[in-house]
C-alpha cells in the first residue's frame, strides 16, 4: 500500500518554476543526442549547431559587471509566497483583478507557474536611473530576507534605501543588474502574441535597447515611441533642453500584430466624399510610386470596360506599360462592393479609382505620440483622486490606453510589475468602460518608503504600495459614480509577498527534543488555512484569481478550487468519512482531473491516512499529496 506524499521545502511543490530545468527539458526536445548520462555534452552541441556558433574571441557583444550573476537570480527559483489580504481587497471573491505588494523580482518568480505564457502586455515605467532612483538590492542567496529588511518588516532599526549616484563606478552596471533579470522572467509571462511597452528617459536608453535586443531579439523590436512629457528639464546652455521621453516596443515573437488607432476629426477631413454608403476617400486604381510597371506584377496589368464600354489599361505617366494595384479577380470584387468610381480626366479620357471608406477603417500607430496629455495632466488626475498632490512622477493614463488599444483585445491579461502609482490598474479599468471589455490586470509595486520630502508621505502615505491600492481604489470608485449602469470589474484582490507557509526541518542537535515536537506542524504558527491555499495555487500553477468554493463535508471544510480541479483539506482531525465525502464531490462536479491536498498531520490517525490514498483513488483521483 503506498504511502502519501509529503510536500517538503525541497519538494517542485513548494518552489516557484525551476527555469533552468525547464530549458534542458526542452533542449533535451531539441536536440536529445547531445546528453550523455543526463548532462550536456558541449562538443555534441557544438556538432549538431555547426556554423551557427561564434566562438571568435573578437564578436559583438554586450556585458558588464554581474551579468552572469543576473542571469543566474532570474533561473533561481523562490520559495517564497503571496498571502491574500482580504481586508485591504474589493470584491475579493468575484475580481479578476491583482495587486501584489512586494519585491517584483521574487514575484515574478512566484508568478512563473500560474501566468506562464498567459500575458498579453506589460507596460513598465521602471527607475529611469538619474540618480535619485530607488535601487532594488537583490539578495542572490535570500533575496525574500532582503526585502523583508529593506521594506522594514524584520529589522528593527530600519534600512536605508539607497540611491545610485553617478559618481559610483558601477552606475550603469548597477541599473543593468536589477533591470535584467526581471525583463527576463517577465518574457516567459509573455503569450507568444505579448507585446511589452517600456518607459525610460536618456540615461538608460541605449543601454535598454541592448538588454532587450538580447532578451527578446532585435526581430522583436517593434519600435521606439517619442513622447513629449509637456514638462521641460535641464538647465544651462551647455545641453539641450529635453521634452521627451521613449517608450520602447517588444514583441515576444512574430506571431504578435499591432492594432490600429481611430481617426481623430482632423484625419477624418481627407474623407471628403459621401454616398449612400457613408464617407469615403479615392485613390487612383493604377499603381503610382515604386514597381508600377507590368513587368512588376504582369497579373496586374489586364483590361477594363470604362462607363463608354472601351476597354482601359492602365498607363504610366510616360506612356510605359503600368498595372493596377489589384488582380482581375479582386477587381471584379470591387466593382460589386460598389467600390470602383470613374472620373474623367481634363482631356476627356475614363480613370479609375478605388473607393476607401471611414467606417471602420483605423490608421496604423506612429513612433510619435504627440496627441496624448502629458505628465502635468497626469499629475492634475492623481490630484483630483486624492484631493491634492499624492505622488510625484506619475504617468498619464492616456498614455497606458494607448498601449492598450494597440496591443490587447477585451479578455487580456495587462501586467505592472513597476506598479507606482497604478496608472495602469486605472488605464485598464478606463478601457474596459470604454469597449465594455473584461481585461484583468496584476499590479506589483514594492513598499518602498515615501521619503519625507514626497507628495505622497505628506499625504499621509508610509509607502508607495499604499498609495497605488489607494489609487486603485479611488478610480475605481469615480469610474462607477461616472457609469453607474457599467458591470466592468472594478475590484482588486490584494496579496503579499512574504516567506513559505511550510516550516522547513530545522536540524538543531542542541534544542533536538524541542525540534522534533515542533516538526509534526508542517505549517508555522500564525499562517491561515487560506494563506496555505493561495501557496498551493502558485506551486500547482493555477491563476490567483480561480474561483475557490467552501465546501463542509463531515464537519471539515474543504475548499473547491476552479469547478472541482482541486480539493484543499486543512483542518485537523480528518475521518475516513471526510476522505469519502472529498470522493463524492468529485463525483458531483465531474471534473477531467482532480488533485487533493491535505494537511499532513490533519488526519485523525495514521490509518485514515493511509486509507485515503486507496478511497480516492477508487474515485479515479491520483495526485493526492499532504503539505
Amino acid at each position: 500500500m503506498s504511502e502519501m506524499e509529503k510536500i517538503t521545502g525541497s519538494s517542485p511543490e513548494a518552489k516557484s518554476l525551476d527555469i533552468t530545468n525547464q530549458n534542458i527539458d526542452q533542449l533535451k526536445q531539441l536536440f536529445p543526442d547531445v546528453f550523455s548520462e543526463g548532462k550536456i555534452d558541449f562538443e555534441a552541441l557544438r556538432a549538431v549547431l555547426g556554423e551557427e556558433i561564434d566562438d571568435s574571441e573578437e564578436r559583438y557583444n554586450f556585458t558588464w559587471n554581474g551579468k552572469t550573476k543576473a542571469r543566474q537570480i532570474a533561473q533561481t527559483p523562490s520559495t517564497g509566497t503571496l498571502r491574500p489580504c482580504k481586508d485591504e481587497s474589493v470584491n475579493w471573491d468575484t475580481t479578476e483583478n491583482l495587486f501584489i505588494e512586494g519585491d517584483n523580482l521574487e514575484v515574478l518568480k512566484l508568478l512563473q507557474k500560474s501566468y506562464h505564457k498567459k500575458v498579453k502586455m506589460i507596460y513598465i515605467d521602471p527607475p529611469y536611473n538619474t540618480g535619485k532612483d530607488f535601487v532594488y538590492k537583490d539578495n542572490f542567496h535570500d533575496n525574500i530576507k532582503n526585502y523583508l529588511e529593506i521594506s522594514g518588516q524584520v529589522d528593527s532599526s530600519g534600512n536605508k534605501i539607497s540611491t545610485n549616484s553617478d559618481a559610483s563606478g558601477r552606475y550603469h552596471s548597477s541599473w543593468l543588474n536589477m533591470i535584467y533579470p526581471r525583463l527576463k522572467l517577465a518574457r516567459n509571462l509573455l503569450r507568444d502574441d505579448g507585446v511589452i511597452f517600456i518607459s525610460i528617459d536618456d540615461n538608460e536608453l541605449a543601454n535598454l535597447l541592448e538588454v532587450c535586443d538580447e532578451i527578446f531579439g532585435s526581430d522583436n523590436r517593434r519600435g521606439i515611441v517619442s513622447r513629449p512629457t509637456g514638462t521641460p528639464s535641464g538647465q544651462g546652455y551647455d545641453i539641450l533642453v529635453n521634452e521627451i521621453d521613449y517608450v520602447l516596443v517588444y514583441s515576444k515573437s512574430s506571431f504578435a500584430a499591432l492594432k490600429g488607432l481611430p481617426f481623430s476629426a482632423e484625419d477624418e477631413k481627407i474623407y471628403d466624399q459621401q454616398d449612400e454608403y457613408g464617407k469615403f476617400l479615392t485613390r487612383t486604381l493604377r499603381k503610382t510610386g515604386g514597381e508600377d510597371r507590368k513587368e512588376d506584377r504582369p497579373t496586374m496589368h489586364y483590361g477594363i470596360q470604362d462607363p463608354d464600354g472601351n476597354t482601359v489599361y492602365p498607363v504610366g505617366p510616360t506612356g510605359y506599360e503600368s498595372r493596377w494595384r489589384c488582380g482581375e479577380d479582386s477587381y471584379f470584387q470591387l466593382i460589386s462592393e460598389n467600390r470602383i468610381q470613374w472620373k474623367k480626366s481634363s482631356n476627356g479620357e475614363w480613370k479609375p479609382y478605388q473607393k476607401f471608406y471611414l467606417e471602420g477603417r483605423l490608421k496604423q500607430a506612429s513612433n510619435l505620440w504627440s496627441g496624448i496629455e502629458g505628465n502635468k495632466k497626469a499629475s492634475l488626475t492623481i490630484k483630483e483622486l486624492f484631493d491634492g498632490k499624492a505622488f510625484d512622477t506619475p504617468k498619464p493614463v492616456g498614455l497606458i490606453n494607448r498601449c492598450i488599444q494597440i496591443a490587447t483585445s477585451p479578455q487580456d491579461i495587462v501586467l505592472d510589475f513597476f506598479a507606482g502609482s497604478a496608472t495602469t490598474a486605472h488605464a485598464t479599468m478606463v478601457s474596459n468602460i470604454n469597449d465594455n471589455g473584461k481585461r484583468k490586470f496584476i499590479m506589483v509595486q514594492l513598499p518602498e518608503p515615501c521619503t519625507e520630502k514626497s507628495e505622497a508621505f505628506r499625504a499621509g502615505f508610509k509607502t508607495i504600495s499604499e498609495v497605488s491600492i489607494a489609487r486603485i481604489k479611488k478610480a475605481a470608485a469615480k469610474l462607477a459614480q461616472d457609469n453607474p449602469d457599467n458591470d466592468v470589474d472594478l475590484g482588486v484582490k490584494v496579496m503579499t509577498l512574504d516567506t513559505t507557509n511550510i516550516k522547513p526541518w530545522d536540524a538543531d542537535f542542541e534544542n533536538l527534543e524541542q525540534v522534533l515536537q515542533q516538526a509534526t506542524k508542517s505549517i508555522k504558527d500564525g499562517r491561515s488555512s487560506e494563506d496555505v491555499l493561495y501557496e498551493i495555487f502558485l506551486k500547482y500553477g493555477y491563476d490567483l484569481t480561480t474561483p475557490v468554493e467552501t465546501e463542509v463535508v463531515s464537519g471539515k471544510n474543504v475548499f473547491v478550487v476552479g469547478a472541482g480541479a482541486l480539493f484543499v483539506c486543512l483542518d485537523d482531525e480528518i475521518t475516513t468519512d471526510t476522505v469519502e465525502g472529498i470522493a463524492k464531490l468529485k463525483e458531483e462536479y465531474d471534473p477531467e482531473t482532480t488533485q487533493v491536498v491535505f494537511k499532513d498531520e490533519g488526519f485523525a490517525d495514521d490509518r485514515v491516512k493511509t486509507n485515503a490514498i486507496q478511497i480516492l483513488k477508487q474515485a479515479a483521483i491520483d495526485d493526492v499529496k499532504s503539505i
